[in-house]
């Protein structure tokens, strides 16, 4: 791990793949995706939440199909690329707020002292080193409301500029989350598990 090139999860080097591809992981056409976004939708502990926050959300995929289940739904993206696809993708959803914005530097900038009853962790922690990822998911914890949910899916396949694989991201959050674990299920592919803060 110590060899790792961190350069390659650098906010640079995600605006470079954007540049070269609109959409470099295929989420708006792959059916994978599209059933992976179906499956944490229908794991989500409730039918509403009234104020969400998706991190890293690329194109907007996930974050358009969310909405019909949010009050109001953050999403951010390190990439401006990716920003200005996901606002385009959900420009008719008025309850959806699109911004830029690193998680390892501007987090505090974004949620600004909100609470949320729901963060949606998918896709992204692969991308931080453990020790990073501990304290990141913790302030997210933190930043929930009572009976609010923290739900993270992650690919279970093998990529070079990935820090950690999606086992080890979920080993890292069962073992760090100051919640309760509510749900953990494997998937072709990938992983899913959720949380609540009692």
């Amino acid at each position: 791990m110590s060899a790792f090139n961190h350069s390659v999860v650098s906010a640079e080097a995600f605006e470079n793949r954007y540049r070269e591809n609109p959409d470099p992981w295929n989420y708006q056409a792959s059916p994978y995706e599209r059933g992976k976004y179906q499956v944490t939708l229908d794991s989500l502990s409730r039918p509403r939440f009234a104020n969400a926050f998706e991190p890293a959300c690329s194109v907007g995929e996930l974050t358009a199909l969310l909405a019909a289940r949010c009050g109001r739904l953050l999403a951010t993206d390190v990439s401006q690329m990716a920003v200005k696809r996901a606002q385009a993708r959900c420009a008719d959803l008025h309850n959806v707020r699109i911004e830029c914005g690193d998680l390892r530097a501007d987090l505090e900038t974004h949620i600004q002292g909100r609470q949320f009853d729901l963060i949606v962790f998918s896709e992204v922690g692969y991308y931080f080193d453990v020790e990073s990822l501990s304290v990141l998911v913790r302030r997210l914890a933190n930043a929930l409301n009572a009976q609010g949910e923290f739900i993270a899916v992650h690919w279970r396949g093998h990529s070079a500029d990935h820090v950690l694989h999606g086992d080890e991201v979920h080993r890292c959050l069962l073992a760090g989350l100051p919640l309760q674990h509510r749900l953990g299920d494997h998937h072709p592919g990938f992983r899913l598990d959720s949380w609540l803060k009692t």
